[in-house]
């Protein structure tokens, strides 16, 4: 049965690449243009599918990865002892390199277009509140999640990149939800989106900090400060030098009123900038995410947004579907208890943090509630970029890949049930 399956599994690989070659015989074709091909199809019917269900798009796209990726338990389950090693030739993804490439580049591209929603002005504007409430909630969920993963017997590069995981609360998937629910421009939603822009900035220095600690593969304060500073000194640099300079050349681009010029340039500052990060030996994603805060200084950041969405959206479908991909899940019922253990610990102890944090800063008790509940849920873009940054360089265990991506799957769906829950918490508090 297994060799039967196998061979339909084959054939239905072998008939798609004769198909391609038919149609277009004189172009060689190679494993990118049909691992594109399936992850855009997919993308295409993940949206649909998850948009009449309303639910975040982060959601379709991981699971479907998962169901036909070269790891899945789908491809495992059909093939023999002795071909199981080979499976990365079966999946209908097949190239586990080409995937590790599609996934970089969207992380690459997900955190510039992140990064022009956040000009200096605004990261200036954002307040004490949001950085004092931002800063305890994450710092507070990051110790707690590593102590209780330490104690339980994970490892402790392990525990540390978990409890990093975990204390990053979604932007994508909580502004989505605020703007389906009607939300996003009350109080304590303005109040959550300077919470999230607080902790977006933090997790960018976070994967740079972690990465660096782990290759280094011993604690070592010195290369923490090291990596503090120098991460410090490109932020500063930026921010002063940077914002002083980069913008008004983006503006001269922009005056030629050559649209492709200019969505040229600012992808050349993007990956110029990610470049210029891993040389100082930080994160690529630190350095696209400022980039894309030089653009949002710029005259003409509407545009750069504007132009370069569409080429993000597409990266990071193909982002998250790789990632999906990429995540062996068929021993997953060996972690499911953990992932719901850790889904609990992580909302109970940022919903905690976040009430310290906003209560601390004397927001009023309703308000705190409602920022709180909107922060403990979701975990999702920077969670998953974390622990695959961890994966990547062989610092972690390669099953809290899938474990993550389950932890994101199921607290994206319970957040807009706690969101409606804080409503009616403070309907009846205020009775």
């Amino acid at each position: 049965m297994q060799n039967y399956l196998l061979q339909i599994t084959q054939s239905a690989n072998s008939g798609i690449q004769a198909m391609i070659d038919q149609v277009t015989p004189e172009i060689p074709h190679s494993s990118f243009v049909t691992d594109l091909a399936i992850i855009m199809i997919l993308g295409t019917v993940a949206t649909l599918a998850f948009f009449k269900m309303r639910q975040p798009l982060i959601i379709g796209y991981l699971f479907a990865g998962m169901l036909i990726g070269p790891l899945s338990p789908i491809w495992t389950s059909i093939l023999p002892d002795s071909q199981a090693l080979d499976v990365g030739k079966t999946g209908l993804l097949s190239d586990l390199g080409l995937l590790n490439t599609f996934a970089e580049l969207g992380v690459i591209l997900l955190l510039f277009v992140i990064g022009i929603e956040f000009p200096y002005s605004k990261i200036r504007s954002i307040g004490k509140v949001a950085i004092g409430a931002g800063t305890i909630g994450l710092f507070l969920t990051l110790g707690v999640v590593f102590y209780v993963a330490s104690a339980i017997g994970l490892k402790f590069m392990d525990s540390l990149f978990l409890g990093a995981a975990l204390s990053i609360t979604s932007t994508a998937v909580i502004v989505k939800i605020l703007e389906d629910t009607g939300k996003i421009k009350k109080e304590s939603s303005i109040l959550v989106l300077g919470v999230l822009i607080v902790e977006d900035i933090i997790a960018v220095i976070l994967i740079a900090t972690l990465e660096s600690v782990a290759l280094v593969g011993t604690v070592s304060y010195t290369s923490i400060i090291t990596v503090v500073i120098v991460a410090a000194a490109l932020i500063g640099g930026t921010l002063t030098i940077g914002t002083r300079i980069i913008p008004k050349l983006i503006d001269r681009v922009a005056a030629t009123e050559h649209k492709e010029i200019l969505l040229l340039s600012v992808l050349g500052l993007c990956f110029g900038y990610a470049l210029l990060a891993n040389i100082v030996g930080l994160s690529v994603a630190i350095g696209a995410f400022l980039a894309g805060v030089l653009v949002a200084e710029s005259k003409s950041a509407e545009v750069s947004k504007i132009l370069s969405s569409p080429i993000k959206d597409m990266f990071v479908a193909i982002f998250f579907v790789s990632v999906g991909a990429l995540m062996d899940v068929s021993d997953l019922q060996n972690y499911i208890l953990l992932a719901f253990g850790m889904i609990v610990l992580a909302v109970a102890v940022k919903f905690g943090g976040a009430m310290l944090g906003t209560t601390l800063f004397g927001q009023r008790r309703a308000k705190a509630l409602r920022s709180a509940f909107a922060l403990a849920g979701p975990r999702g873009e920077f969670s998953i970029v974390i622990i695959k940054t961890g994966v990547d360089i062989g610092a972690v265990s390669s099953f809290l890949f899938p474990l993550i991506g389950i932890i994101s799957i199921i607290s994206a769906f319970i957040s807009p049930f706690l969101i409606k829950a804080s409503d009616k918490i403070v309907a009846s508090a205020e009775e």
